[in-house]
């Protein structure tokens, strides 16, 4: 997950996060801005391959249907005043046509996934919030727990479902149609 790297006293703003997110030497840094503060997301090649398994079969779900937009761990988007890097996410053409060229998307995805992995006390505090601003948003979250085998589903005004190896994950009604196995998320 994200670890805490804005050392400073004062408070930070997201106008000051923006600036500091598109400063040259922060180019190739992954930076999210979580409950006023600045985390990195360390790179994790395990929890990278995870996300683009999901990645792929949303790819090959949208793409040919013309749905929308799906993107990695390096798109980050505003939500509900912040900015996070989801490991994987799409965004409808109907709510947004084009994505936004740098910088963070202006518009929460319509579904997020969030990779654990490994999973800490501080990753799971700094998850917490997320949901929560996520849930706000209107955005359908996936959280995914390698260690556990199960995926959370997080969706706006519904109890949390907690997916196992036997359970498939889907789109409910944001992307209706969109299925893929558990245990394919978590294939060897």
């Amino acid at each position: 997950m994200a670890i805490n790297i804005w050392t400073e006293q004062t408070a930070m703003t997201v106008a000051d996060f923006d600036h500091y997110a598109l400063l040259p030497e922060n180019g190739e840094r992954l930076l999210e801005f979580i409950a006023g503060e600045i985390s990195e997301v360390p790179s994790n090649p395990y929890a990278s391959k995870v996300g683009s398994l999901i990645l792929a079969a949303l790819l090959w779900f949208v793409t040919p249907r013309g749905l929308g937009h799906v993107t990695g761990e390096a798109g980050g988007y505003m939500v509900s005043g912040e900015r996070y890097a989801p490991d994987v996410a799409y965004i409808s053409k109907a709510r947004q046509p084009e994505l936004a060229t740098e910088g963070y998307n202006p518009n929460a995805p319509d579904i997020a996934v969030e990779v654990d992995f490994p999973s800490t006390y501080a990753s799971q505090q700094k998850l917490r919030v997320k949901i929560a601003n996520y849930l706000a948003a209107g955005t359908l979250l996936w959280l995914v727990r390698p260690e556990a085998k199960t995926i959370e589903v997080y969706a706006p005004g519904k109890p949390v479902r907690v997916l196992t190896f036997h359970d498939a994950l889907d789109g409910e009604d944001v992307l209706p149609g969109f299925s893929m196995a558990v245990k394919d998320v978590f294939a060897s």
